[in-house]
């Protein structure tokens, strides 16, 4: 009684005869094979199916890859099925900076890289005009504070004492003020450079007027977030003092062991906020959601993915600033040692001339490698944003989609087109998607 063959899957072709074994090259009836002689396979016929039980020719490998010297089966070269039912490979396409799938580490790095450098006037263009206002004010205010500082470096009474340390804590809270503003405009300038990096997935570019122009329906959705974290971060910092205050108060001498723990906590609640809501200005800009409807979507899309984000960031934040302090290293050392090289016996008055060049010196080249990194750092987060899409809402498929017809090649990818189409706005579904990998 015939059993059926074992592993016989009907995409192979027919069945073969029961008992077929293959057969050594034409041999005479009852002779034996010559000395030396090795058995010879056999090939299938190009274009027909191989049959059970045949093997690939010694030396002719029938996989493409492999480069023995002979050649490739041709059902590969045809787009035909595969030889054997091995599954064909087919990689993602790649029209832009990014392959159209769940993103590792080095792509949404090399990513960002590609962003700046094909948008370059619009990316370090809006982020030049940013970094070169707040560190302006940065700059006005700290010399408000030197100059208020007594001869010497000393006080000579404690009148002077008082007198200085009111406009002190006064140019200091103008510091701190001014750092909360570079805050909230580096959210807002966030959520509008998603959009270049949204179109250059697409190999779309993007002008500078255009990206605004883009972006003008949801700049005031991106002021809203951006207030609104401002005034949570201040509102943070002054419960994280209240409590220090208290602790001192209270204890003494040894609230100082609390207070080590203290700001370890608050640095930690601080950085898991922040995480939570990286995307959100991404979200607000490209989905046309409101503030806290992006609040909202940004703490889901972060979920599960907490870690891999919070390192992402990390790593690029402690990446920009080394690259930053490197390049400020020359100029840091040219300013203590000019005059000594060059005019060791000047004057006070071309002392200080020397002193301010160097300083406004210094203080370009710090916009402008400021200006560099924060475009990648947005650019990252953006990308960041693209990969989250793409692991739960499925935004590859889209991308593809709009990749294939070639519709909206003025818009965002990705963005709800709702009061357009009339269609159900993407992704169709949020809370039913289920993360890739």
């Amino acid at each position: 009684m015939s059993q059926p063959d074992p592993g016989y899957r009907p995409e192979q072709g027919p069945r073969p005869p029961w008992g077929a074994q293959p057969q050594w090259g034409a041999p005479q009836p009852g002779a034996q094979p010559q000395w030396g002689s090795q058995p010879q396979w056999g090939a299938p016929q190009p274009g027909a199916q191989p049959q059970w039980g045949s093997q690939p020719q010694w030396g002719a490998p029938q996989y493409p890859g492999q480069s023995w010297g002979a050649p490739v089966d041709p059902r590969w070269q045809a787009g035909g099925p595969p030889p054997y039912g091995q599954p064909r490979y087919v990689a993602p396409p790649k029209p832009g900076i990014v392959p159209l799938r769940p993103l590792f580490f080095g792509e949404i790095m090399d990513g960002a890289f590609q962003t700046i450098r094909r948008n370059a006037k619009t990316m370090f263009g809006s982020a030049l005009i940013v970094q070169a206002i707040t560190s302006a004010l940065s700059e006005v205010a700290a010399l408000g504070m030197v100059a208020n500082l007594p001869t010497g470096g000393r006080f000579a009474n404690q009148a002077e004492a008082t007198r200085y340390l009111g406009p002190v804590f006064g140019a200091f809270a103008e510091i701190m003020g001014i750092s909360l503003l570079a805050l909230a405009l580096a959210a807002i300038l966030q959520g509008v450079m998603a959009i270049p990096v949204a179109r250059s997935a697409l190999n779309r570019p993007t002008g500078f007027k255009q990206m605004w122009s883009l972006a003008r329906s949801r700049l005031w959705p991106l002021v809203g977030f951006a207030f609104l974290f401002l005034a949570g971060s201040v509102l943070f910092i002054l419960v994280v003092f209240l409590l220090a205050a208290l602790i001192l108060t209270g204890l003494g001498p040894a609230g100082l062991l609390l207070l080590f723990p203290l700001g370890l906590g608050a640095f930690v609640v601080y950085a898991w906020i922040y995480t939570k809501l990286l995307v959100a200005p991404a979200a607000i800009t490209v989905e046309e959601l409101g503030v806290f409807a992006g609040i909202r979507r940004s703490w889901t899309l972060t979920r599960r993915n907490w870690w891999r984000i919070f390192g992402i960031t990390l790593l690029v934040s402690v990446m920009v600033t080394i690259i930053g302090q490197v390049i400020q290293i020359p100029l840091g050392l040219a300013s203590g040692g000019i005059n000594s090289v060059f005019a060791p016996h000047a004057g006070a008055s071309q002392v200080t001339t020397t002193a301010i060049v160097l300083a406004v010196v210094s203080l370009v080249v710090g916009v402008l490698v400021s200006s560099v990194g924060f475009a990648f750092q947005t650019s990252v987060a953006s990308l960041i944003y693209m990969d989250l899409r793409m692991r739960h809402d499925g935004l590859d498929v889209e991308l593809l989609r709009l990749l294939e017809t070639g519709e909206d090649p003025g818009g965002v990818p990705g963005r709800r087109r709702a009061q357009q189409t009339g269609a159900q706005p993407w992704p169709p579904n949020t809370a039913q998607g289920s993360p890739k990998g």
